[in-house]
């Protein structure tokens, strides 16, 4: 049976330097919800594709009163780990590229917390696996990755599927009721309909689903798709 997760993450105001608290607010939103979702039901947070601290790649995520609510800063540029962090900089997950087995695999471990620098994982059990189906253009499904509990990426049924296409922004996160628990939408400007690209895009979360957990799904569709 699905256990949905509680949301347990913190939004805080914590910014590296002024100049970067004045760019994030170029982003702050309050509308980006559409009418589909009932008021009150979801969180809404504004995700931008880069890092506030200089010489790092990754992604801040800002919350619709301007806070700073999570961010990923990757120094080394490792392919094969991230770790998203709340505002302060906390490790809330660690995600780790898991061994090929095959030249198609493309499968990812999400495990609570910090793994370490080089991501040992056999030292703990990870929470859940996310998969990229690379049949996607061979079957008639329209999934482009599965989300497994526990890891367990050879399990009969998934806990949650991703439809739609990140290259486009446009992605539902669905459990496996096919309930819409989350979504990748393009942000559009509250006046005059301009378009912020491909970099600033929403991430609409269910008020039962954690936005920490919605948030690394988006890192590894951009890690499979970009």
């Amino acid at each position: 049976m699905l256990l949905f997760l509680k949301s347990s993450s913190r939004t805080v105001h914590h910014y590296p330097d002024q100049e970067s608290r004045i760019e994030v607010n170029k982003y702050r939103h309050s509308d980006d919800i559409d009418d589909n979702y009932p008021a009150g039901c979801c969180t809404s947070l504004t995700v931008w594709r880069k890092s506030l601290l200089f010489g790092c790649n990754g992604f801040t995520v800002i919350g619709s009163d301007g806070s700073l609510v999570y961010r990923v800063d990757n120094y080394s540029d490792n392919p094969n780990q991230m770790i998203l962090m709340d505002g302060s900089g906390n490790p809330v997950f660690t995600i780790c590229r898991r061994k090929k087995l095959r030249l198609i695999d493309d499968n990812w471990l999400v495990y609570n917390g910090e793994m370490g620098k080089y991501c040992d994982t056999s030292a703990r059990k990870p929470i859940f696996c996310v998969k990229k189906n690379v049949h996607i253009l061979k079957t008639k499904q329209s999934a482009i990755a599965y989300v497994y509990n526990d890891g367990n990426s050879s399990a009969k049924g998934c806990a949650y599927m991703i439809e739609g296409s990140y290259k486009h922004r446009s992605c539902r996160i669905l459990d496996e009721s096919r309930q819409v628990v989350g979504e990748i939408k393009r942000k559009e400007a509250s006046t005059g309909g301009v378009s912020f690209g491909l970099e600033v895009f929403i991430l609409v979360v269910n008020a039962a689903f954690d936005p920490g957990f919605a948030m690394a799904i988006v890192l590894l569709l951009d890690k499979m798709f970009q």
